[in-house]
């Protein structure tokens, strides 16, 4: 599992990459390019990594249940593998952000819910937060813990909603052009809401779709404004 990383001082920004592409997505995307000045001022400093989606969720010849599977491996990667390697090419003391678009963004909000002690906050750009779109009916315990919407709900630990509402950097975007999804953005900001967790919603106009000059504006947008 590959791991690109840019800058050399700041925050750690962890990328998750779109739907079924690689850790080198957002810099041939020119997402990087867009929020260079920030790496290069040393406000932050990026970690891109793989996705495993051909591997799940996108792969139609695996059967469900090992596309569950695969997915829960995945946030033990994250959290046993990558979070240990951001902090040693950082500091112990170092915050994680973690940021992704479209599939990414699910991604992203996900591994921060189900950890805010390893994850300090997220950007999800563009998301659906419910798991069951993508995975064409099947249902099993791993659907229903990396679907923010499903757990979410049922969220009473006060340990890890007390996390949760500390973070200070809980972002969500979308557009409302084409192929955006805003009620989506709009749903999970409402379960938010009524969890009395802080954070931002910001829905853009009828012109902001869902693609990658979007998230070229949005990601700086946020990084430059809210941190």
């Amino acid at each position: 599992m590959e791991i690109a990383i840019y800058g050399h001082f700041g925050f750690a920004l962890l990328m998750v990459p779109t739907a079924a592409a690689d850790y080198l997505e957002y810099e041939r995307f020119l997402l990087i390019d867009a929020i260079q000045p920030l790496i290069d001022a040393g406000k932050l400093k990026v970690f891109s990594i793989n996705s495993i989606n051909s591997e799940s969720w996108l792969n139609s010849r695996m059967h469900p249940r090992d596309k569950s599977l695969r997915h829960a491996q995945f946030n033990d990667y994250v959290y046993n593998e990558v979070v240990p390697f951001i902090k040693s090419q950082t500091s112990p003391s170092t915050p994680i952000y973690i940021a992704g678009a479209s599939f990414g963004a699910l991604h992203a909000a996900n591994l921060f819910f189900k950890n805010p002690w390893a994850i300090n906050g997220c950007i999800a750009m563009s998301g659906v937060y419910d798991l069951s779109v993508y995975t064409q009916g099947y249902w099993d315990d791993n659907v229903y813990f990396n679907s923010p919407m499903h757990y979410l709900q049922n969220l009473n630990d006060h340990n890890t909603l007390e996390q949760i509402r500390r973070s200070g950097h809980i972002h969500i975007l979308t557009g409302s052009g084409a192929y955006e999804d805003p009620n989506a953005s709009r749903a999970l900001s409402s379960l938010l809401y009524h969890k009395g967790i802080p954070h931002d919603l910001d829905v853009w106009g009828w012109d902001i779709e869902h693609d990658w000059p979007t998230w070229r504006k949005m990601l700086p947008f946020v990084l430059s404004s809210k941190f």
